[in-house]
Protein backbone atom coordinates (compact mmCIF):
# COMPACT_ATOMS: atom_id res chain seq x y z
CA UNK A 1 0.00 0.00 0.00
CA UNK A 2 1.36 3.71 -0.84
CA UNK A 3 2.57 5.68 1.97
CA UNK A 4 -0.68 8.37 2.70
CA UNK A 5 0.25 11.93 2.06
CA UNK A 6 -0.71 14.36 4.91
CA UNK A 7 -3.34 17.10 4.41
CA UNK A 8 -3.12 19.70 6.85
CA UNK A 9 -6.54 21.91 7.13
CA UNK A 10 -9.20 23.49 8.38
CA UNK A 11 -12.53 21.36 8.36
CA UNK A 12 -14.71 24.61 7.82
CA UNK A 13 -12.80 25.56 5.03
CA UNK A 14 -14.07 24.92 1.61
CA UNK A 15 -10.56 25.66 0.34
CA UNK A 16 -9.48 22.60 2.58
CA UNK A 17 -12.33 20.53 1.69
CA UNK A 18 -11.79 20.75 -2.01
CA UNK A 19 -8.09 18.88 -1.48
CA UNK A 20 -10.00 16.54 0.97
CA UNK A 21 -12.65 15.73 -1.48
CA UNK A 22 -10.24 15.03 -4.79
CA UNK A 23 -8.17 12.93 -2.35
CA UNK A 24 -10.64 10.40 -1.76
CA UNK A 25 -12.21 10.63 -5.14
CA UNK A 26 -9.67 9.00 -6.72
CA UNK A 27 -8.60 6.77 -4.13
CA UNK A 28 -5.63 8.56 -2.16
CA UNK A 29 -4.30 7.75 1.08
CA UNK A 30 -4.18 10.50 3.33
CA UNK A 31 -4.31 11.20 6.94
CA UNK A 32 -6.05 14.71 7.81
CA UNK A 33 -4.60 16.64 10.50
CA UNK A 34 -6.83 19.41 11.61
CA UNK A 35 -5.32 22.68 11.80
CA UNK A 36 -6.94 25.54 14.39
CA UNK A 37 -6.39 28.42 12.03
CA UNK A 38 -8.84 30.93 14.44
CA UNK A 39 -6.93 29.43 17.64
CA UNK A 40 -3.31 30.51 16.01
CA UNK A 41 -2.70 27.22 14.32
CA UNK A 42 -1.02 28.37 10.97
CA UNK A 43 1.63 30.66 13.18
CA UNK A 44 3.40 28.44 15.69
CA UNK A 45 7.20 27.79 14.18
CA UNK A 46 6.05 24.02 13.58
CA UNK A 47 3.73 24.88 10.71
CA UNK A 48 5.60 27.69 9.01
CA UNK A 49 8.58 25.60 9.13
CA UNK A 50 6.45 23.80 6.40
CA UNK A 51 4.35 26.76 4.87
CA UNK A 52 6.11 30.23 5.70
CA UNK A 53 2.82 31.39 4.17
CA UNK A 54 0.98 30.77 7.05
CA UNK A 55 -1.84 29.59 5.28
CA UNK A 56 -3.68 26.20 5.14
CA UNK A 57 -4.23 23.86 3.13
CA UNK A 58 -1.17 22.11 2.71
CA UNK A 59 -0.09 18.67 1.59
CA UNK A 60 3.42 16.80 3.02
CA UNK A 61 4.02 13.73 0.67
CA UNK A 62 5.80 10.63 1.65
CA UNK A 63 9.20 12.03 0.11
CA UNK A 64 8.59 15.08 2.62
CA UNK A 65 7.57 17.36 -0.14
CA UNK A 66 5.25 20.48 0.34
CA UNK A 67 2.84 21.86 -2.05
CA UNK A 68 0.24 24.40 -0.63
CA UNK A 69 -2.56 26.67 -2.19
CA UNK A 70 -5.80 24.53 -2.75
CA UNK A 71 -6.09 24.77 -6.44
CA UNK A 72 -2.17 23.98 -7.57
CA UNK A 73 -2.31 21.13 -4.78
CA UNK A 74 -5.91 19.29 -6.84
CA UNK A 75 -4.65 20.08 -10.14
CA UNK A 76 -1.09 17.86 -9.09
CA UNK A 77 -2.93 15.38 -7.30
CA UNK A 78 -5.61 14.91 -10.05
CA UNK A 79 -3.06 15.04 -12.85
CA UNK A 80 -4.26 12.15 -15.54
CA UNK A 81 -7.52 11.78 -14.44
CA UNK A 82 -11.25 12.28 -15.10
CA UNK A 83 -11.19 15.46 -13.32
CA UNK A 84 -8.44 16.81 -15.87
CA UNK A 85 -9.65 17.20 -19.29
CA UNK A 86 -7.04 15.42 -22.09
CA UNK A 87 -7.46 18.15 -24.46
CA UNK A 88 -5.18 21.67 -23.74
CA UNK A 89 -7.92 23.76 -24.89
CA UNK A 90 -10.99 22.26 -22.57
CA UNK A 91 -7.82 22.01 -19.76
CA UNK A 92 -7.16 25.68 -20.04
CA UNK A 93 -11.14 26.18 -19.70
CA UNK A 94 -10.80 24.27 -16.71
CA UNK A 95 -8.41 26.55 -15.00
CA UNK A 96 -9.94 29.31 -16.01
CA UNK A 97 -12.62 28.73 -14.09
CA UNK A 98 -10.01 28.09 -11.61
CA UNK A 99 -8.29 31.26 -11.56
CA UNK A 100 -12.05 33.27 -11.68
CA UNK A 101 -12.62 31.31 -8.56
CA UNK A 102 -9.69 32.58 -6.12
CA UNK A 103 -9.61 36.13 -7.72
CA UNK A 104 -13.86 36.65 -8.30
CA UNK A 105 -15.57 34.29 -6.29
CA UNK A 106 -13.76 33.44 -3.05
CA UNK A 107 -12.82 36.77 -1.94
CA UNK A 108 -16.86 37.86 -2.17
CA UNK A 109 -18.48 34.66 -1.22
CA UNK A 110 -15.85 32.76 1.28
CA UNK A 111 -15.54 35.84 2.92
CA UNK A 112 -19.10 37.43 3.47
CA UNK A 113 -19.60 33.59 5.06
CA UNK A 114 -16.70 33.61 7.24
CA UNK A 115 -17.77 37.51 8.68
CA UNK A 116 -21.49 36.33 8.97
CA UNK A 117 -20.91 32.73 10.48
CA UNK A 118 -17.97 32.85 11.95
CA UNK A 119 -17.39 36.38 13.46
CA UNK A 120 -20.96 36.49 13.96
CA UNK A 121 -20.61 40.52 12.46
CA UNK A 122 -24.00 42.16 11.61
CA UNK A 123 -24.48 42.47 7.71
CA UNK A 124 -24.75 45.73 8.16
CA UNK A 125 -21.11 46.54 8.99
CA UNK A 126 -19.95 44.22 6.35
CA UNK A 127 -18.07 45.90 2.89
CA UNK A 128 -21.41 45.72 0.53
CA UNK A 129 -18.87 44.84 -2.07
CA UNK A 130 -18.81 41.52 -0.88
CA UNK A 131 -22.78 41.18 -1.45
CA UNK A 132 -22.75 42.56 -4.45
CA UNK A 133 -19.72 41.08 -6.19
CA UNK A 134 -20.76 37.47 -4.69
CA UNK A 135 -24.28 37.65 -6.56
CA UNK A 136 -22.49 38.57 -9.30
CA UNK A 137 -20.90 35.47 -9.28
CA UNK A 138 -23.48 33.60 -8.82
CA UNK A 139 -25.41 34.88 -11.80
CA UNK A 140 -22.29 33.96 -13.87
CA UNK A 141 -22.33 30.94 -13.10
CA UNK A 142 -26.17 30.40 -13.07
CA UNK A 143 -26.18 32.17 -16.86
CA UNK A 144 -23.51 29.17 -17.63
CA UNK A 145 -24.83 26.23 -16.24
CA UNK A 146 -28.12 26.91 -18.08
CA UNK A 147 -26.06 26.19 -21.00
CA UNK A 148 -23.87 23.11 -19.66
CA UNK A 149 -23.96 20.77 -16.94
CA UNK A 150 -20.92 21.35 -15.26
CA UNK A 151 -18.48 24.50 -15.30
CA UNK A 152 -16.27 23.59 -18.26
CA UNK A 153 -18.64 21.76 -20.16
CA UNK A 154 -20.37 18.61 -19.84
CA UNK A 155 -18.56 16.45 -17.62
CA UNK A 156 -16.82 16.72 -14.05
CA UNK A 157 -14.03 18.53 -13.55
CA UNK A 158 -11.45 20.17 -10.86
CA UNK A 159 -13.42 23.52 -12.22
CA UNK A 160 -16.45 22.14 -10.31
CA UNK A 161 -14.15 20.88 -7.43
CA UNK A 162 -13.10 24.32 -6.61
CA UNK A 163 -16.50 26.31 -7.28
CA UNK A 164 -19.22 24.20 -5.45
CA UNK A 165 -16.59 24.04 -2.14
CA UNK A 166 -17.68 27.71 -1.15
CA UNK A 167 -21.07 27.58 -3.40
CA UNK A 168 -22.93 25.31 -1.27
CA UNK A 169 -22.05 27.32 1.69
CA UNK A 170 -23.25 30.40 0.02
CA UNK A 171 -26.43 30.49 2.25
CA UNK A 172 -24.56 31.36 5.38
CA UNK A 173 -22.76 34.57 3.73
CA UNK A 174 -26.48 35.81 3.07
CA UNK A 175 -27.04 34.49 -0.49
CA UNK A 176 -30.03 32.90 -1.10
CA UNK A 177 -29.37 30.01 -3.55
CA UNK A 178 -32.96 29.92 -4.39
CA UNK A 179 -32.54 32.52 -6.97
CA UNK A 180 -29.83 30.25 -8.77
CA UNK A 181 -31.98 27.34 -9.86
CA UNK A 182 -29.34 25.78 -12.35
CA UNK A 183 -26.90 26.56 -9.64
CA UNK A 184 -28.42 24.59 -7.38
CA UNK A 185 -28.97 21.30 -9.70
CA UNK A 186 -25.05 21.78 -10.23
CA UNK A 187 -23.98 21.28 -6.85
CA UNK A 188 -26.33 18.76 -6.35
CA UNK A 189 -24.75 16.97 -9.70
CA UNK A 190 -21.22 17.70 -8.12
CA UNK A 191 -21.91 16.06 -4.50
CA UNK A 192 -23.13 13.23 -6.49
CA UNK A 193 -20.23 12.93 -8.65
CA UNK A 194 -17.68 13.35 -6.17
CA UNK A 195 -19.51 11.16 -3.69
CA UNK A 196 -19.99 13.38 -0.85
CA UNK A 197 -22.96 14.42 1.25
CA UNK A 198 -24.98 17.61 0.92
CA UNK A 199 -23.32 20.63 2.92
CA UNK A 200 -24.47 19.86 6.47
CA UNK A 201 -23.61 16.22 6.19
CA UNK A 202 -20.18 14.61 6.87
CA UNK A 203 -18.54 16.44 4.42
Amino acid sequence: MAEPLTIYGDPGSGNCLKVKWVAAHLGLPATWRDVDVPGGGTRTPEFLALNPAGRVPIVVFPDGEVLSESNAIIVYLAEGSALVPGTPFDRARMLQWMFWEQYSHEPYIAVRRYQLHFLKRSPDALDPKLAERGADALRLMEATLARTAFMAGPTLTLADVALVAYTRMAHEGGFDLADYPAVRAWIGRVEAGLGIGPYGALA
